[in-house]
């Protein structure tokens, strides 16, 4: 049985990481913020594997 993609909302993405939603539409400007799925609607979609890709992304060593 596949499995069914989680899509995150822009507020709780920002609560799973700590930041205000300013934050998040300033990394989108920057170019700098996870990829995000454009509904026809207008609003904007995280996917779950692509969080997770793009925070290993943001991984450095100590």
């Amino acid at each position: 049985m596949a499995r069914r993609r989680e899509y995150l909302k822009i507020p709780a993405l920002c609560d799973e990481l700590g930041i205000s939603r300013d934050t998040f539409y300033k990394w989108r400007v920057k170019g700098t913020a996870p990829l995000c799925t454009k509904l026809p609607n207008g609003e904007l979609r995280v996917c779950r594997d692509d969080l997770e890709k793009w925070l290993d992304t943001c991984k450095e060593a100590a």
